[in-house]
């Protein structure tokens, strides 16, 4: 009996039916039922629509068309399938260390294609990419061109610069603070005369990273405007032309009930004024702007599926345990940057018609309250045997999670797309 009390939401119902395909009962991911390719992958997998992929691919770039280009970050998700499809739709890859380098490489990528950043270069990596092939590589310290000096090979590279608080922006961080980040914009000067120092350092841009998942178009929009500036003054104080101006990624996805999606018509409306701004300054004229998505692209297309093991209820409170948690999903239990603890979108993928009026707490196997998929959420009744999805899991899921943490099994995980699957092998 549905309990009179319980607030009934539809959000992970509604997501689901815009994101992929109800059949009857059923969700439908990829041309297949999620009931069967459980079935044939074993539960707890992660399950990602190549579908769903490519179309959040195709409508950013019809809006950045003309404007910049699109440079997957594969560290959203680093599965070779995932990054192979982002690389047939026309994207390069953006990587931050020799693992991911490795991966894109592997998928098809071109070394021209990857640009490499982020904190903590070791030299040997920096070495094995320069001698591999590499884009760009943006460089965040001094540490990173005393390297390069050392190594000595000539090498293509953007200053990544930490910009000041006025821009900060998204529901992390990434600038605009203390930071292990690039070099403060305050300090900009200093960094360009370090590397102009260093002859076998090609200085061709920059690189600017205000935030991550980022849901205000119009703080997107200054934090590219104010890139576009520091670029610009790159380039004078240089004195010649700059290639690359790298816009960052941060595009954000809703996750919680209430949350907006990032309006794109917003952002596409702003473009030929970012354009005409980059082509009003003679050095940027002929640059390359980039934009590196990552969660934007592979978020959406994911779902983490998992069978209930038991149903329990504790002092009036209903759980549902899964056979796989935290240790795989450990965004969804909120323990990833997270301070109010709120939950992803969850439905039960083979009860998909029935009211979500039972409420629930969805828990791992772990042994800690850390455990915890969702709280005191609607699903419908369910038992033992029955499955649960976690939705917008295609990104930040499995490799951002402890998944040796009590040594449970790997999920599975598979690409799925027009009927056929792909299992990732890691």
């Amino acid at each position: 009996m549905a309990d009179p009390a319980v607030k009934v939401t539809r959000h992970g119902y509604a997501l689901a039916d815009e994101l992929f395909q109800v059949r009857g009962d059923d969700l439908h991911v990829g041309g297949l039922s999620v009931r069967e390719i459980v079935s044939q992958l074993g539960s707890p997998a992660y399950i990602y629509d190549g579908a769903v992929m490519r179309r959040a691919y195709r409508r950013l770039a019809a809006v950045l068309d003309g404007f910049a280009a699109i440079y997957y970050s594969a560290k959203a998700n680093p599965a070779r399938g995932v990054i192979r499809l982002f690389i047939e739709e026309g994207a390069g890859v953006e990587i931050a260390s020799l693992g991911e380098y490795h991966a894109a490489i592997a998928a098809g990528a071109k070394p021209e294609q990857i640009l490499f950043a982020g904190p903590g270069k070791r030299h040997a990596e920096l070495a094995a990419v320069i001698e591999g092939g590499i884009g760009e590589i943006h460089i965040e310290g001094l540490d990173e061109i005393a390297r390069l000096r050392a190594i000595g090979r000539p090498v293509r590279a953007s200053l990544r610069i930490n910009p000041v608080p006025a821009v900060q922006v998204g529901a992390m961080r990434m600038g605009g603070k203390a930071t292990a980040f690039g070099f403060d914009e305050e300090d900009l000067d200093a960094a360009i005369a370090a590397v102009a120092a260093v002859p076998n350092i090609e200085l061709v841009g920059i690189h600017v990273y205000g935030g991550t998942q980022i849901l205000d178009a119009a703080a997107l929009i200054e934090s590219w405007r104010h890139a576009i500036t520091l670029a610009a003054r790159v380039a004078r104080t240089i004195g010649r032309p700059l290639a690359t101006i790298d816009l960052g990624g941060g595009l954000g996805i809703p996750y919680y009930e209430g949350d907006r999606p990032l309006d794109l018509d917003a952002v596409a409306a702003a473009i030929p004024d970012l354009a005409a701004s980059m082509r009003s300054e003679p050095l940027l004229a002929g640059a390359r702007a980039v934009v590196e998505p990552g969660r934007f692209l592979a978020g959406p297309a994911g779902l983490y599926v998992s069978e209930i093991n038991a149903v329990k209820t504790s002092r009036g409170v209903r759980f549902l345990v899964l056979e796989g948690g935290m240790n795989h999903h450990l965004a969804a239990s909120g323990n990833l940057g997270q301070v109010i603890k709120r939950n992803y979108p969850v439905v039960a993928p083979a009860h998909m018609t029935a009211t979500p009026d039972q409420p629930a707490t969805v828990v791992g196997p772990l042994c800690t309250p850390l455990d915890t998929l969702a709280r005191d959420t609607g699903l419908p009744a369910l038992a033992a045997g029955d499955l649960v999805a976690v939705l917008q899991s295609g990104a930040y899921g499995l490799t951002a999670s402890p998944g040796h943490f009590l040594s449970h099994p790997a999920p599975a995980e598979a690409l799925v797309e027009d009927g056929r699957i792909e299992r990732i092998a890691r």
